[in-house]
């Protein structure tokens, strides 16, 4: 005699070993026979859920009209290192401009791509276009987002992120936040992350407020941050992570925060030692041992920034910008033997044309440092051709017809120097571009 599991308990199981749609139709068939299963709602619900669901701590991505429409800033011109929309200064001593690449808001390329950083947030009009609306996320899952105790907050958790109706979410939460007499906090957090999600950030601020008197939750911090940081109010987030510490020692999560915040200030050397808190509660922290080692790269000390590229590799991280990285390390710090194989597994686990575009890009660097331009100008042209908007394998395709003697590929002496004074008004203390300009002035009395 066959024995058949119980509807219910197999559809938990399926969502208990992430198989969602599975979940999700057994659940349909029990609703067919009985519309008000509410266990059978519930897990539905969640099902749906998690299939778009997106951890709202982490991921903040900016849409068109945030971007082009920001009305949010308070003065125009912000005090140098209180701002991280103004190109700032380096404050900790790190790499200037000349050494470390930045980001086109004048931000240092982060060792991690993360929400906010080079490739997290939309440089153009198109990319924020072709920027999904969900996204999936390491992190556990959050207090917030675990608590499916109720019927209400699984509706609401639905109509929020498969939805995606703020509006209704809102009223829900409204609703559910008199009935608790305004003394529930997770119903306080949702209102602020309706309001966020809105554009209303003041509103936001006192809802995660009110939330944080009643209850000191992780999360709240985290997102009354994310509020201060969209407000660019960094100073302040970094006060309300300071104050989140300090009842809850240790946290990594605040760690890193922090530690984000110093480094798109520029803020390199703060960055690094609050990384290295992060590292001292948790030794397997994927960001914090790439950004430590990225430091360590842009410092001139590729043998240190080697040790922890290894130790990310000994982790189980096994993608191109890995082996990306440990070929630029082995080439600086004179491993030879270990460069091009480490470049030849970055070119086996590329996934799309602009990793492969960076990969002979360095390749290419790695030729100009041995002295082979010709295979020099063939990796810059193979970088252009799977990625026809890669700006730097121009600049140097153009050094190298320079050298060659074929000025007429490169352009005119007026536009040149208008690019050397955009250049210049970037990044004052840039030696070759006040040689460039010293060299088209004395052109000019020429002519």
């Amino acid at each position: 005699m066959e024995v058949t599991m119980d509807p219910l308990f197999l559809a938990w199981s399926y969502f208990r070993r992430r198989k969602l749609q599975q979940c999700s139709d057994i659940c349909t068939k029990i609703l067919q026979d009985n519309p008000y299963d509410q266990a059978a709602w519930s897990l539905k619900t969640r099902a749906l859920t998690e299939m778009v669901y997106i951890d709202e701590v982490e991921v903040d991505q900016e849409g068109i009209a945030e971007m082009m429409l920001d009305e949010s800033s308070i003065a125009q011109v912000a005090r140098p290192g209180t701002s991280l929309r103004l190109p700032g200064t380096s404050q900790g001593g790190g790499p200037t401009p000349a050494v470390r690449p930045m980001t086109q808001s004048g931000r240092p390329i982060t060792g991690f791509v993360r929400p906010s950083t080079q490739s997290g947030r939309p440089g153009t009009m198109e990319q924020a276009i072709k920027t999904p609306r969900t996204a999936s996320t390491a992190r556990p899952v959050t207090s917030a987002s675990g608590r499916f105790i109720r019927l209400g907050t699984t509706l609401f958790e639905f109509i929020f992120h498969h939805e995606n109706d703020v509006k209704n979410a809102l009223d829900l939460a409204a609703q559910a936040t008199e009935h608790a007499q305004f003394k529930d906090w997770w119903w306080k957090v949702q209102l602020g992350k309706c309001y966020y999600r809105l554009g209303l950030y003041r509103e936001a601020e006192k809802q995660f407020r009110s939330g944080l008197n009643h209850q000191e939750v992780v999360d709240t911090y985290l997102y009354l941050a994310k509020v201060y940081q969209r407000m660019d109010q960094p100073i302040t987030a970094l006060n309300l992570f300071k104050q989140g510490l300090d009842h809850f020692p240790g946290e990594v999560t605040l760690l890193t925060g922090i530690a984000r915040i110093h480094e798109e200030m520029n803020n390199i050397a703060s960055a690094t030692e609050y990384y290295k808190d992060v590292l001292k509660q948790d030794n397997t922290h994927v960001e914090a041992i790439a950004c430590i080692g990225s430091n360590h790269f842009y410092t001139d000390q590729p043998e240190i920034a080697l040790r922890f590229y290894r130790r990310l590799l000994q982790m189980g991280v096994y993608n191109c910008q890995l082996y990306n990285n440990l070929g630029l390390c082995c080439f600086y710090a004179q491993q030879y033997d270990m460069t091009l194989s480490s470049f030849e597994r970055a070119l086996a686990l590329v996934a799309n044309d602009e990793e492969q575009a960076d990969v002979w890009y360095n390749i290419g660097h790695v030729a100009v440092g041995i002295g082979d331009l010709i295979l020099a100008y063939q990796c810059f042209k193979l970088a252009l051709a799977f990625n026809n908007d890669h700006a730097e394998a121009y600049n140097n395709l153009a050094v190298l017809e320079l050298r060659k003697g074929r000025i007429e590929q490169i352009g005119d002496l007026q536009s040149s120097y208008s690019a050397a004074q955009k250049s210049e008004d970037a990044f004052p203390e840039h030696v070759d571009t006040q040689q460039l300009l010293k060299q088209l002035r004395q052109q000019f009395v020429v002519l």
